[in-house]
């Protein structure tokens, strides 16, 4: 608008179908769908184990992602200003297909052992909309330059109206409304940084940084939570004994309950392992002030430190902290099962000199009565009505860049950090809780990707977490040689392994006499970690990485030759092992043995011709 003031707006949407579709023509429609269980030794079914044949399944899977945005901006130098807003509208339409019999048959080896029965063919539909206002400062003041900025955030989401039935196993049409999901998400999320040149040579600065992240609005968790579909049981099993092999099951399948009519020349058929088919099971309950309200939206908080400082011309050291934790935890609450209703044991872990836990006792490990065992009444609430939870990670890094002269280029560095979480508390109040996958990331993450830990269940005491400090190195240079303009470069990493687990399958013969009675559900057994998460790491990763390339010019045309060779140590460190700690015929636990290393020295050569 003037040399000071700037208006934007704009609009983008990203449309897409999944989930693959029916083929064109489809000539399997009537015809049952087989999936065969065999995974060997299959001659029955022509040798091919795991075969799945007739029939196919589809999708008309759609999602639109709508968001718009404007905002003004004023700017005079050395101060500017921006206030602006965002929003967005997300659209998830999923309706999965079969077969017109909507059945699947399992087989073994080709006689059949059981059957799927499913209702299908109904859309599930998410909506999830959300806004946002903000606005933000910037204001250098001699050698200080200060940030400020505050957004509001509001989210909600709802379920369109839907029809399902008019089918095989539900011949009557139920209509659900439309329902509301999340009723109302509002936050005010602060973010502030400060930049101050600290002796006015430009030579040396301390940047400060803080902020607060929501969890993103999307068809998710508690989001798409609610929806009332999600609730109504649409697939389950009976067991089938085809007694005259037509390969056709002989019982009426829209009676639910056994039925043996092998004295008359036809099958047997078990009762369906979930009566509620084709009913709505109520069995878990969102608390309304999980969905609504201020400051209720699952968040982290970060912050950081660092300065930076020329040690010689073109070359910088800089130093870091940062902080970051999480807020707003949720857990789940069965109802139908309180602390008083589960037995304790422990165990003695088996000798074996590679474990930390050798021959020590676990204890604090838990299991459901009968009589409660099988009964689900969830909650999900807030996980702060039960006790104190936390999770946070800190880091400290050192890093290096260098730039002595044209062509040359370095950088390189060390992180490292840990992460703590704990909910002992929590888990206190409900011994019932089911494991949760936390992942440790951001310090020193392996080359397989960030550590992932299970934290608390029943049977896995380890509620206090501490990864100890994770260390991670890199580096990478370049360097056109002069005259014969050939450059080198090469890259190094030096990354922890990822965390290990033992995963122990307790016999039942082990427990029973130290809980005075059978596991619940007659289980032949439960698994436990033996080692706590975060005090046992992988093999470490190194690897360097180097290349050689050339530029070749020829009239108008520039080629680009280059030869580049991986883990040129030819280095062999395990990426993935086997974490089952499982007894062997002869003795000892199959344990630790690697699935997968890295791969070993390879080249490649490559050129690119622009013209």
């Amino acid at each position: 608008m003037t040399s000071r003031l700037l208006l934007e707006a704009g609009f983008g949407t990203y449309l897409s179908r999944w989930g693959g579709s029916e083929m064109p023509g489809n000539p399997s429609r009537d015809i049952v769908r087989v999936v065969e269980q065999c995974a060997r030794g299959c001659a029955d079914n022509g040798n091919i184990a795991n075969l799945t044949y007739r029939s196919e399944n589809w999708a008309a899977d759609w999602q639109g992602n709508h968001n718009w945005r404007a905002s003004a901006s004023y700017v005079t130098g050395a101060q500017n200003v921006k206030a602006g807003y965002i929003g967005g509208f997300l659209v998830d339409n999923q309706n999965n297909s079969s077969n017109n019999q909507f059945l699947q048959y399992r087989t073994q080896n080709g006689v059949p052992d059981q059957i799927t029965e499913s209702i299908n063919r109904f859309w599930i539909k998410n909506r999830v909309r959300y806004d946002a206002f903000y606005g933000q400062e910037q204001w250098t003041l001699g050698r200080v330059t200060l940030q400020g900025a505050l957004r509001f955030d509001h989210a909600w989401s709802w379920y369109p109206a839907v029809e399902v039935g008019g089918v095989r196993f539900l011949p009557n049409v139920i209509t659900y409304p439309r329902t509301k999901g999340v009723d109302s998400y509002k936050d005010i999320s602060p973010r502030a940084g400060l930049a101050w040149d600290v002796r006015g040579t430009g030579k040396t600065s301390l940047k400060v940084n803080i902020g607060k992240y929501l969890e993103a609005a999307q068809n998710s968790n508690t989001y798409s939570g609610q929806r009332p579909t999600s609730r109504l049981q649409t697939t389950t099993t009976r067991t089938w004994t085809d007694s005259n092999n037509n390969f056709a099951p002989d019982c009426d399948l829209l009676n639910p309950l056994a039925q043996n009519l092998a004295a008359s020349g036809g099958d047997v058929c078990a009762q369906i392992s979930n009566l509620a088919f084709g009913q709505a099971a109520f069995d878990t309950t969102y608390d309304p002030g999980l969905l609504n309200g201020w400051g209720v939206r699952p968040a982290d908080w970060n912050i950081g430190v660092s300065v930076q400082h020329e040690v010689l011309p073109r070359v910088s050291v800089e130093a870091g902290y940062s902080r970051r934790w999480l807020t707003n935890f949720v857990v789940t609450d069965n109802l139908a099962q309180a602390p008083t209703d589960f037995g304790s044991f422990s165990i003695v872990v088996p000798t074996d000199a590679r474990l930390p836990t050798s021959g020590q006792t676990i204890g604090s490990l838990y299991n459901a009565n009968q009589n409660v065992a099988s009964v689900v009444n969830n909650l999900f609430t807030k996980a702060e009505n039960y006790g104190n939870q936390y999770h946070h990670s800190d880091g400290l890094l050192i890093n290096v860049s260098a730039r002595p002269r044209s062509g040359l280029f370095f950088q390189g560095g060390v992180n490292t950090g840990k992460t703590v979480s704990d909910d002992c508390e929590i888990r206190a109040q409900l011994p019932e809780l089911n494991a949760v996958a936390t992942v440790f990331g951001g310090f020193g993450t392996a080359a397989a990707g960030p550590a992932t830990v299970a934290t608390i269940n029943s049977t896995i005491p380890w509620c206090h977490v501490d990864t100890g400090f994770v260390t991670r190195m890199t580096g990478l240079g370049s360097w056109m040689i002069p005259k014969v303009a050939v450059q080198v470069a090469g890259t190094l990493r030096s990354d922890q392994g990822g965390a290990l687990a033992a995963l122990y399958a307790v016999p039942n013969a082990a427990i029973q006499p130290i809980l005075g009675r059978p596991l619940s559900n007659s289980a032949p057994n439960v698994t436990v970690n033996l080692i706590e998460p975060g005090t046992y790491y992988g093999d470490r990763v190194n690897e360097i990485d180097i290349r050689f390339a050339k530029i070749l010019r020829f009239g108008r045309t520039r080629t680009n030759v280059g030869v580049d060779i991986y883990n040129i140590t030819n280095s062999s460190p395990v990426l993935t092992y086997n974490q089952n700690f499982t007894p062997e015929a002869g003795g000892g636990f199959t344990w630790l043995t690697p699935t997968s290393v890295l791969q070993p020295r390879f080249f490649k050569l490559s050129a690119t011709i622009d013209f």
